[in-house]
């Protein structure tokens, strides 16, 4: 379930901790896996790394759900998430949110016909002083606007 690949490039993250602390990689571990398996977890797969991990399953399962930047059904190539936390929301976040839907002829949690974009609002992505802001894959783009939004999501295209 965790190809040779992944094993070695979850060892990388246990040696950054102590002996015994291995768990301590879990949140790497977790993004490796999902990375290999269509960008999603599923149970089986978050138990593949708790076994890894010797840790229990359900402590696993609590990070994958616990943080927003896990999926856990199929996304698209690209999933934009957009903060909807306060300091986002007060800069304009739920009009560039209705922008970007129109825009890719999606709601919030869809992925676009081609399946190369998604979206997700999520609560806070940590870059309020940018706000409104978005990460899209491990690229954070902040001070949006509509017409910066349309930029973007055409460069991905």
């Amino acid at each position: 379930m965790i190809s040779i690949d992944a094993k070695k490039q979850i060892d990388v993250w246990i040696a950054k901790y102590p002996k015994d602390r291995q768990s301590s990689a879990v949140m790497q571990a977790l993004k490796i896996v999902q990375a290999e398996n269509e960008n999603r977890l599923s149970s089986d797969t978050i138990q593949a790394v708790a076994d890894y991990l010797d840790m229990p399953g359900i402590a696993a399962q609590e990070v994958a759900t616990f943080y927003e930047n896990y999926n856990h059904k199929k996304v698209g190539k690209h999933v934009i998430r957009f903060c909807h936390n306060i300091s986002c929301m007060l800069n304009g976040a739920d009009d560039l949110i209705k922008h970007l839907e129109n825009k890719l002829g999606v709601k919030t949690g869809e992925i676009t016909a081609d399946g190369l974009i998604s979206v997700k609002k999520v609560e806070c992505l940590g870059a309020c002083v940018g706000a409104p802001m978005f990460q899209i894959n491990d690229e954070y783009s902040e001070n949006l606007t509509s017409d910066k939004i349309d930029q973007i999501v055409d460069n991905l295209k």
